[in-house]
């Protein structure tokens, strides 16, 4: 008796995939498991990804040629036009000297993003270094680097990069020093995670007894499979650089007041703010927001297309 129902069970379990497991393509017709076929929801939900993360990337490309272009025009005053409230003419306003907040807001940007990306790549190049020194220099330099990142991930990033800015004369390159030396933690312990897991690899053991040197396992093996992770971590330091940019700035540690950058912007208009000027702060505020936004969209993009846990999401 117990065979029967056993087999009821099983033709039970077989007609529901029949009724809907076709379309998932888990059985074949005699009902042996056949690989799954990738679903267009998901081919269209990598495409909507990339998309995302192309259009991100051309509007911040956009927002830095504008800037450049725009240079000039914001630092152009003309008293005649001074303290305007936001209209067609001006979409931001003007500021005390009758200079278009718009301009500004984006040569603002554009400092910002400059500043940013320069500080932010030599970053991510110090975190691969130190990473691939702990995870390939043996128990010592695994120690120290490990010792030196906790011990940088202790001091709050703020004050420490106030003090480094302040010591190098601030300006430009002042903060973009400031910012290299102090957003490296995180990366570099990422990376020292990723090579410790390649060097274990069995491919990689594999062409090390084949007779492949150092540098050509290092090269030809373990680069491809960081390279992904080592391009997320860059493009996700950027918002965090260009935020601590920003309120450096502010503070008055960073770049000169000359500079169109929105931590002067931003400081500038404080003092005008009880007068009812508050489009002084609030456009380039939300400008730098949706800025660290969009960096926000790129990282996370990449790293869904990237990953191989996130390949089919």
């Amino acid at each position: 008796m117990a065979e029967p129902m056993a087999g009821g069970a099983v033709a039970g379990a077989d007609g529901a995939h029949g009724a809907g497991g076709h379309a998932a393509g888990s059985h074949g017709a005699e009902g042996a498991p056949v690989l799954a076929t990738p679903r267009l929801g998901r081919l269209g939900s990598r495409k909507r990804t990339l998309a995302a993360v192309l259009g991100a990337a051309a509007l911040l490309a956009a927002v830095i040629g504008a800037g450049l272009a725009l240079g000039p025009a914001a630092s152009t005053a003309d008293f005649a036009a001074k303290s305007l409230p936001p209209s067609a003419a001006h979409p931001f306003g003007t500021d005390w000297l009758g200079r278009d907040m718009l301009a500004r807001t984006l040569a603002g940007l554009s400092t910002s993003l400059l500043v940013g990306l320069l500080a932010a790549a030599a970053s991510s190049v110090v975190a691969v270094a130190l990473g691939a020194a702990a995870a390939l220099g043996g128990k010592r330099a695994d120690y120290v680097v490990s010792l030196l990142t906790d011990l940088m991930m202790g001091i709050p990033h703020i004050v420490l990069l106030l003090l480094i800015s302040f010591a190098l004369g601030k300006g430009f390159w002042g903060v973009a020093v400031g910012i290299a030396l102090t957003h490296w933690p995180s990366l570099a312990r990422v990376m020292r995670a990723e090579i410790l897991q390649v060097r274990e690899a069995p491919y990689v053991a594999a062409a090390r007894k084949l007779g492949a040197g150092p540098w050509a396992v290092l090269r030809r093996h373990m680069l491809p499979h960081l390279l992904p992770q080592f391009a997320v971590g860059l493009v996700l330091l950027f918002p965090h650089a260009i935020l601590h940019e920003a309120a450096v700035t502010f503070l008055g540690f960073g770049l000169s007041p000359e500079a169109p950058a929105i931590g002067i912007i931003l400081s500038e208009s404080m003092a005008y703010l009880s007068a009812g000027l508050w489009w002084l702060a609030v456009f380039p505020g939300l400008a730098l927001v949706a800025m660290v936004m969009l960096f926000d969209v790129v990282g996370t993009g990449l790293r869904r297309l990237v990953d191989p846990a996130r390949a089919q999401d």
